[in-house]
């Protein structure tokens, strides 16, 4: 058999043989556009049994053409790779402690021109990583869980979070348009289409300024009156400056990608939000703060589309506190109803904590704060009633963010210790996402790879998996889909769109919809992607 690549135009020649055959031998009423797109995807389901059947690298050629719509959990710092921060260490002059490994500024420059960095006894110019093979593979082991290998005192969990001390250095708001930049070109590359990135802005001098006249905060805490204090204290004054991050981050990358103008890449395809990262290991009151502040911006800024918090959830601070900051949260979609929200809960796994913190994190999560996606959500097993949660979100089509390398090298499951399976069985909506893609060393590719060479999914399942991406995606407007059960079939566009669908252009009523909706508008385009994969086989 020809490779895909290899062979595409004699399999367009064969496509449009069998397509003429099938109008010829069907009936009038039954050779329509929807009846030739099923035997599209009857010929990738082929295509795709073949590659699993030829090994993980035939699934990689697979995969990476083939459109995978969303990645709606990655992490703007950690989807970086280290190699970028290395060069943009050595850009910025900033210094590197030999022993650590950890990057800092120094404003102690040299009298030479160009001026360089004085770092001191224990450090080196990061730029010597250019010119030092050894200090450059340290600086990517360090950075990265590139060469990692679990040690007694140094496990996967604590060598992943502990990367982002080393190069906490580099980041800067200047840059995010940059970052962003790198993601989405990436991503551009592996047919996806939308990506939700999370992005903590500068909230420092906000919690610096309010934080500590909010005096304490228990479980019988007013959160609404609370909320109204900060207002009344100036909170407002410190958006703007949160809000230009995300804002000239989009501008910038795509200035970068020249998007409107000739030589555009690629990249100026991919459509890209922000979800306002919330750091949860920080003291309750600048939690707080944070959450207020992602709700007002997500409230007025349409390229910020949602709230979520983040950082190790198994850490005393968050662990304490964890019921408490769901009631924040829930506090404040009371008054933001609008504003989405999507939380990391269940990134937890057995023995990580005692059995009491495993058993109630994704509940909360969605009773309590109103999630309507669940980042992880690898511990639901282990939750009360864990059946009954499972119905629950299938029930309120509340989606779970797979995550499979991540949760191997955190948490270290895998295979038939993770709920992937569990999540299906019971129709719970679910898509694959990186994570922390440059951490991990990763893309969107690898973990469909993953995921086919560890469970036993079909091209339809897969398929199934990218459309639910975009459904559940934050984007504004109505589906294109009619939805009427819990289980996603997908079976039904719209009727205004239902014989347009794999078009490159829709028309009449189908146009109008897709105008009013910017979801309506991406989900078409993945239709109109499919059709162009599936046609090639």
């Amino acid at each position: 058999m020809l490779p895909p690549r290899a062979s595409i135009r004699c399999l367009r020649s064969l496509h449009v043989v069998s397509a003429a055959l099938l109008v010829c031998l069907m009936p009038a009423a039954i050779a329509q556009p929807q009846a030739v797109a099923q035997n599209g995807e009857a010929r990738a389901a082929r295509a795709f049994e073949h590659a699993r059947q030829q090994g993980p690298l035939a699934l990689h050629a697979f995969f990476y053409d083939m459109p995978k719509g969303a990645d709606l959990h990655t992490h703007l710092a950690g989807a970086v790779y280290a190699e970028s921060f290395i060069a943009q260490a050595a850009d910025d002059n900033l210094c590197v402690n030999s022993r650590t490994l950890v990057l800092y500024k120094t404003m102690a420059m040299t009298r030479s021109l160009p001026p360089q960095p004085v770092c001191g006894e224990e450090g080196e110019r990061a730029a010597n990583a250019l010119t030092n093979q050894k200090l450059y593979d340290q600086l990517i082991d360090i950075f990265s869980m590139r060469t990692f290998v679990p040690t007694t005192g140094d496990s996967g969990h604590d060598h992943f979070f502990a990367t982002f001390d080393h190069f906490q250095a580099v980041e800067d708001p200047k840059l995010v348009g940059k970052w962003v930049d790198e993601l989405v070109s990436r991503a551009a590359l592996q047919n996806e289409q939308y990506l939700e990135i999370m992005d903590t802005p500068n909230f420092r001098p906000a919690a610096a300024a309010l934080a500590e006249n909010l005096g304490p905060i228990d479980m019988h805490t007013d959160f609404a009156h609370l909320r109204q204090q900060l207002l009344d204290a100036g909170l407002s004054k410190y958006l703007p400056d949160q809000r230009a991050e995300f804002d000239e981050g989009e501008r910038r990358r795509r200035e970068l990608e020249h998007c409107g103008a000739s030589g555009a890449t690629p990249a100026c395809n991919i459509q890209v939000r922000f979800q306002y990262q919330v750091l949860r290991a920080l003291p309750p009151q600048v939690v707080f703060v944070q959450l207020v502040c992602g709700f007002e911006l997500a409230s007025a800024d349409p390229l910020v589309v949602g709230i979520n918090m983040v950082q190790p959830e198994d850490g005393r601070v968050a662990m304490v506190n964890y019921r408490q900051q769901m009631q924040m949260v829930g506090a404040l979609h009371a008054l933001h109803p609008k504003v989405h929200i999507t939380l990391h809960a269940g990134e937890l796994a057995p023995g990580m904590v005692p059995p009491d913190g495993l058993r109630f994190h994704i509940r909360s999560a969605i009773e309590e704060a109103h999630a309507e996606r669940i980042g992880h959500g690898v511990d639901v097993m282990q939750e009360d009633h864990p059946y009954d949660l499972l119905k629950l979100m299938a029930t309120q089509r509340i989606m779970a963010e797979i995550n499979l390398t991540s949760n191997d090298v955190i948490l270290n499951i895998k295979g038939a210790d993770h709920p992937l399976p569990m999540y299906r069985q019971y129709h719970v909506p679910v898509a694959l996402s990186t994570d922390d893609e440059g951490v991990s060393r990763i893309d969107l590719t690898h973990e469909y790879v993953r995921a086919a060479t560890t469970y036993p999914l079909t091209y339809s399942d897969f398929k199934q998996m990218v459309r639910t991406g975009l459904e559940h995606s934050f984007l504004p407007g109505n589906s294109l889909w009619e939805q009427t059960g819990a289980w996603e079939s997908y079976a039904h566009a719209r009727a205004a769109c239902r014989t347009q669908l794999g078009r490159d252009q829709a028309s009449g009523a189908c146009a109008s919809l897709l105008g009013a909706s910017e979801k309506a508008r991406q989900q078409f385009e993945l239709e109109r992607r499919f059709h162009a994969f599936e046609s090639a086989f």
